[in-house]
């Protein structure tokens, strides 16, 4: 499957805020173009304006472009607000709330986590960093990686695990208490002008 291999503070760059909370990303010279004065650029058009949207959400989950019109098609047939329903859909997926939880830094340090098969839900091993976590699914680590995920913490003190989530420190395991709804997402992004885009 295809997958973004470039730099990556290219990407927070490119949108103009941080895609992940790592000072890499989050310092403000990183969020400047290079060069000594930078780069002004042209003033955003209401199609680029909704591009950079819906760009910032694809890049902050680390999702290719055909997969993210699937999650807007199946939001768009869900009951309720088209918008409010993607973004729990990709808050749910495995490799985020692998994040989510503090067990790693990134998303991309998520995603390898998972798809190096080190992750298991309800005690059997899942590889697909996309797959949904419902209520009630407890997520756990396999042994080998507890060394890893423990300095992960570590290095993170201070590190906010949102309310639809419950951790247990000592036993390395997630479970999941409810659907994340819009407020409790970390990430500040306009949804309405997603799925504006698209239409």
């Amino acid at each position: 499957m295809a997958r973004y291999t470039g730099p990556k503070v290219k990407l927070s760059r490119r949108v103009g805020v941080p895609v992940a909370d790592t000072p890499k990303h989050t310092a403000k010279r990183q969020l400047t173009p290079p060069g000594m004065h930078g780069h002004r650029g042209k003033r955003a058009k209401p199609y680029g304006l909704r591009k950079d949207e819906k760009q910032k959400l694809r890049y902050h989950y680390s999702v290719m472009e055909r997969q993210f019109r699937r999650y807007l098609e199946e939001a768009g047939r869900s009951k309720g607000n088209t918008g409010e329903v993607l973004l729990a859909n990709l808050e749910s997926r495995l490799d985020n709330v692998v994040r989510r939880a503090g067990f790693a830094r990134t998303i991309w340090a998520a995603r390898q986590i998972v798809a190096h098969g080190h992750v298991m839900v309800g005690g059997k091993k899942v590889d697909r960093p996309s797959f949904g976590c419902l209520p009630g699914a407890v997520i756990t680590l396999k042994e080998g990686l507890h060394k890893l995920v423990r300095e992960n913490m570590e290095s993170m003190a201070g590190h906010i695990v949102p309310g639809w989530i419950e951790v247990n420190p000592a036993e390395l395991s997630v479970k999941i208490l409810a659907r994340p709804s819009s407020e409790q997402i970390p990430f500040d992004v306009n949804t309405n002008l997603i799925v504006e885009f698209y239409r």
